[in-house]
């Protein structure tokens, strides 16, 4: 990342994301005092397994031996997780591509972040001046705002 105000410029966006929730959110404050409004929200409803697949393991019939060796079962739940991951990163790609921020925090889950910042577009990445590895999207708004000027001081302070 290259060097950037701090902590969040007015207008930033902001996203919040964990699989299943996302959130996005404007700094209508300033690099002084972040004052974040919630701009989108979306969560999305958690199916049952049956809901989601279409049906059992499959098994693979070996030559000698005794028995059938399921394959491994696929994580559905976390394969829909990781769609609705992409999807917000598709979401911030059309705000950029609009021309929608100029700079963009992110806040999620390692995993989810490291899918996020894979699917994020050139220009997105390079308006990217934050990127916390954090479960959010059950917090309050302070609590984020708190986040968020707690870990840009940090990288204000830290050593080249």
């Amino acid at each position: 990342m290259q060097e950037k105000p701090m902590p969040l410029a007015n207008n930033a966006l902001v996203l919040v994301t964990d699989g299943r929730k996302t959130l996005f959110f404007r700094n209508q404050g300033d690099q002084n005092q972040i004052d974040l409004r919630t701009e989108a929200f979306d969560e999305r409803e958690d199916l049952s397994n049956g809901e989601i697949k279409s049906d059992a393991a499959g098994s693979n019939a070996q030559s000698g031996g005794f028995g059938r060796p399921a394959y491994e079962e696929t994580d559905f739940h976390q394969q829909e997780e990781d769609r609705w991951a992409l999807g917000a990163a598709e979401e911030v790609n059309r705000r950029v591509l609009k021309n929608d921020f100029d700079h963009l925090a992110i806040i999620a889950p390692p995993k989810t972040l490291g899918l996020v910042r894979k699917k994020l577009h050139k220009e997105a990445e390079r308006r990217l001046v934050c990127e916390i590895p954090k479960e959010m999207t059950g917090r309050t708004i302070p609590d984020i705002e708190a986040l968020i000027v707690s870990e840009t001081k940090a990288e204000e302070l830290a050593p080249f």
